[in-house]
């Protein structure tokens, strides 16, 4: 059977080579590649060679290839664009290594780095791969509900502006929570500090998992062998240059990822027969473009859920966040950590606008061309069953998921068969540029915490700088390699931002009360805040849980949205500290 040039396709899988047609595959196997799935209802075993007919009306042959073979060898320019991305970031580390002297330098860069830099890395930060290709899958998949989350930044970024930077520049102390012991004990501080390094595995995991998912789809490899590699690299720049390279590779990968989304958007825009009216007229017919329901109803995703959810996720990562405390040490002064807090808000905002616009844009452009989601429909039931599956389970289950099953894999999809040669390069790295923002950030403020929080506060309290710069430098290879693990563990979830923003409700919930309580409430002493936190768990608990609750009394189960956890557990934790607190000064006041 022979196959026309355009339908020829070339597999980084097993070396394969491809050709299809509108009804049939023609497909040259390796036996590693026999070995791979299950065809028996699909195919005709034979030594070499397998024919693959059409089978199921609603889910063809072709797009069955389409799942399986749309991998491709990126040509040689975009590899050398890649190639040249990954080098300048190893050679920023090296750079920098030159200075890293001491444990000071390694963490606070001494405290030279300019506002404007340190603006354009928190952003960075924010803007990571979850962003990248969780938002535009979030808008595929659902609407602008999510948007609802920038909207609250302005309001946590000026609290924290006011309140939180004035704290930490005068406390001098590079670790957020040591506050915590000061005012509560011991127990305050580890506990935050447990919460904050499970937390940014969370991050590290969820954001590695989402730029494993795009490349996966343009070079073949598996997403853990992806992970891992892309992982090595950060650690070594990470490693070697700390904090300060950390902070300039992420200005560069600031201005690479908003021009990749800027790029990407006009390619889909361009290839929309209809255009701008076209995409807005889809949009409008499907709903695409709701903000979530106004009505006070808390059970489910509603503006005003995500609007508190927003403000509670910013405050703490504005506010508690070690991520973003270091940067605040970093610059020259109390006004400059202030100001690059307002940039980095500034520019996210209309930043996260733009990627939900090209969510919206790319459900104009599949709506305009069904047929392109059949194998993205594939890959993602794929991806759910045990890999024995045959194409006839695979085939059933794909045809019953809805846009939201596989919004995550419709932007690396756009990226494999639309994107111009000579583009593909830039765009990668503009999605790994989002990925080692955020990982590297992570992992230096995890180094620094476990260094300052857990090894000298228990281990060895009179360790020299010599030893701190070492013990740093292990620390985040360390970080490092569970992020990556981390990450191997979430493939196969249904939605990067969705498993984020739960995780990072549940772990994020018992910090900010905890915060809140100690600095607001002066009267609050040790052991009520030690119950309050406790309730604030169990409270957790009975909300992210449901299930731990028998059928029988299915009533008690927490009735609220998922991403109410961190509101309810936070206020709970705050106003039962200060109410135990009255009671004990009311017990205090009674006469004997």
């Amino acid at each position: 059977m022979a196959c026309s040039d355009a339908g020829k396709r070339h597999a980084a899988w097993s070396g394969v080579t491809v050709c299809h047609t509108a009804h049939q595959v023609d497909k040259r196997c390796t036996p590693k590649a026999q070995e791979s799935f299950s065809y028996e209802d699909a195919a005709e075993e034979c030594n070499s060679h397998y024919i693959f007919q059409h089978k199921k009306d609603s889910i063809t042959s072709s797009s069955l290839s389409l799942y399986l073979f749309t991998m491709k060898h990126l040509p040689f320019i975009d590899l050398l664009v890649i190639a040249l991305y990954l080098l300048g970031m190893v050679l920023t580390g090296l750079w920098f290594a030159r200075k890293g002297k001491d444990a000071n330098q390694f963490t606070k860069a001494s405290g030279n780095i300019p506002a404007w830099a340190i603006g354009l890395s928190i952003y960075a930060t924010f803007l990571s791969s979850n962003t990248f290709l969780g938002v535009p899958g979030k808008a595929f998949g659902s609407n602008w509900n999510a948007f609802v989350f920038s909207l609250s930044m302005p309001l946590a970024a000026w609290i924290s502006a006011k309140y939180f930077i004035p704290f930490y520049r005068q406390s001098g102390e590079i670790s957020a929570y040591t506050h915590l012991e000061h005012r509560f004990g011991a127990w305050a501080r580890t506990y935050a500090v447990v919460c904050f390094i499970l937390t940014q595995l969370a991050r590290i995991g969820s954001v590695f998992f989402g730029i494993a998912l795009s490349l996966q789809a343009l070079t073949g490899f598996s997403m853990s062998t992806i992970m891992i590699v892309v992982g090595i690299i950060i650690i070594i720049y990470t490693v070697m240059g700390g904090i300060e390279a950390v902070i300039w590779t992420e200005v560069v990968q600031a201005i690479i990822k908003t021009l990749g989304a800027v790029l990407i958007l006009y390619l889909v825009i361009s290839k929309m027969p209809g255009g701008v009216q076209q995409i807005i007229e889809i949009g409008q017919r499907d709903d695409k473009f709701s903000l979530g329901s106004f009505n006070p109803d808390f059970t489910t995703s509603t503006f005003w859920v995500i609007l508190l959810y927003g403000f509670f996720i910013n405050l703490t990562n504005f506010g508690i966040d070690q991520t973003y405390v270091q940067r605040y040490h970093a610059t020259t002064s109390q006004k400059s950590a202030a100001q690059s807090l307002w940039l980095c808000v500034k520019l996210y905002i209309p930043a996260s606008f733009l990627f939900f616009i090209i969510g919206s844009c790319l459900y104009g452009y599949y709506s305009v061309h069904p047929e392109l989601s059949d194998g993205i429909k594939l890959q993602a039931a794929a991806e759910r069953l045990s890999p024995g599956a045959t194409t006839q389970q695979i085939a059933a289950l794909a045809a019953t998921l809805k846009p939201s099953d596989y919004g995550d894999k419709v932007m690396p999809h756009f990226m494999v068969t639309s994107i111009p040669t000579g583009l593909v390069g830039l765009i990668v790295s503009a999605i790994l540029s989002a990925a080692m923002s955020t990982i590297s950030s992570g992992m230096n403020a995890s180094a620094t915490v476990f260094t300052e929080d857990i090894y000298k506060r228990y281990i060895n309290k009179n360790i020299t700088d010599k030893q701190t710069l070492r013990l740093l430098y292990i620390s985040t290879f360390i970080f490092g390699v569970l992020g990556i693990v981390t990450g191997i563990a979430m493939i196969g979830v249904k939605s990067i931002l969705d498993i984020w923003w739960q995780l990072s409700g549940i772990l994020a919930t018992g910090m900010l009360g905890l915060f809140l309580l100690g600095i607001i409430s002066k009267r609050t002493k040790n052991v009520e805040a030690f119950i309050a936190t406790i309730i604030g768990i169990l409270v957790i608990l009975w909300m992210s849980f449901p299930a731990i609750i028998p059928e029988r009394y299915a009533s008690l189960r927490n009735p609220l949205n998922t991403n109410m956890i961190i509101v309810i557990g936070t206020l709970a934790i705050f106003f039962a500290g200060v109410l135990l607190s009255r009671l004990r000064k009311k017990q205090d006041t009674v006469p004997a």
